[in-house]
């Protein structure tokens, strides 16, 4: 047996215009940013600048967001033109009007589409800022699409925040393959493949979907895959923690039982323990299973998403990690 190549669903998401598509900040500049570059094959991106948006050219005067009487602003120093009113009703309507969506990653602490650390300010003038937020279009999308997958550039880099993200995106553009022909079929089927994948988040979470496929409350079934990509978001928006991914590395040893010697069901349980304190990496363990699946042909594990979350080039470790990048004897003598 060979375990099954998963075949994947591009997302759709939307993505600051300046982050490695054009040359639209308000210096000129465009954002590189490798992990974009990454995904760039693998996901379907929408770009959008809002500054441009509204009329603003390129390059442009800086805006910045500035309290006054409590309520927030958006004001350009340099000619002091208020572009709040303009920019709340581009927001509106674009997003409004958005297609079917699986996430957001936005420009980092941009005071229009920076999701947090974006400065605030109690002047236009030169000054400290006050406090620190959203920004007006970030703050918009967070609003209006609470808990979808929404992070920003800089977060990104980091390699636990990035494949949260990636598992989320791929598993909602499962889901919206799914609602392109809606039926009960197609529903169990991705419920079924994602179950180890929902139980790294939570066995509530599991119970929850499992509740709304059985539907318990008499939906048609384009309303009851409504229902499940409204709790999928909901029950997904938190990282899975360490310890539910040591519950479902047990769970799934358990389905070689009968199949493994003493030794190495005390080999694996000793790498897991591993794994909780922080000296193995998930990966290992999901591969010793996945020659397990192999060997012993458990077809249901190897159409489980949770050992292929995501497209396999994504899955960047960390070149300390794997021997890789600058001689670390380079320049020694």
């Amino acid at each position: 047996m060979t375990v099954s190549k998963r075949i994947f669903n591009k997302p759709v998401v939307l993505i600051s215009r300046c982050i490695g598509f054009d040359a639209v900040r308000y210096n000129g500049d465009m954002i590189s940013s490798h992990e974009v570059e990454m995904m760039k094959p693998y996901v379907s991106f929408i770009p959008v600048c809002p500054e441009v948006e509204i009329g603003l050219g390129i390059p442009r005067d800086t805006i910045r967001i500035v309290r006054i009487d409590g309520d927030d602003h958006l004001i350009q120093p340099s000619t002091g033109v208020d572009l709040t009113d303009r920019m709340n009703t581009f927001c509106s309507s674009y997003l409004q009007n958005l297609p079917l969506v699986d996430g957001f990653l936005l420009k980092f602490r941009s005071p229009t589409s920076g999701i947090s650390g974006v400065n605030i300010y109690a002047t236009t003038e030169k000054s400290a800022a006050i406090g620190k937020g959203a920004g007006f279009f970030g703050r918009m999308v967070l609003d209006t699409f609470a808990g979808y997958p929404i992070e920003d550039e800089g977060r990104i880099r980091n390699t636990r925040v990035r494949d949260h993200f990636l598992t989320r995106i791929f598993m909602l553009s499962d889901l919206d393959n799914v609602l392109k022909n809606p039926s009960l079929t197609g529903l169990t089927r991705f419920h079924a493949q994602n179950k180890l994948a929902l139980m790294a988040y939570s066995q509530a979470t599991v119970k929850t979907l499992g509740n709304v496929a059985a539907n318990r409350n008499n939906l048609s079934i384009s309303e009851m895959i409504a229902l499940y990509r409204r709790s999928l978001i909901e029950g997904t928006k938190n990282p899975a923690r360490y310890t539910s991914h040591i519950n479902v590395l047990h769970h799934a040893m358990g389905y070689f039982s009968d199949e493994l010697s003493p030794d190495e069901k005390t080999f694996f349980l000793n790498s897991v323990e591993d794994y909780r304190n922080g000296n193995l990496p998930i990966s290992a363990l999901k591969k010793m299973l996945l020659i397990w699946i192999i060997k012993y042909t458990n077809t249901y594990l190897s159409s489980q998403t949770y050992f292929a979350p995501y497209p396999e080039p994504l899955m960047e470790l960390d070149s300390s990690l794997i021997e890789r990048g600058r001689d670390m004897y380079t320049g020694l003598e």
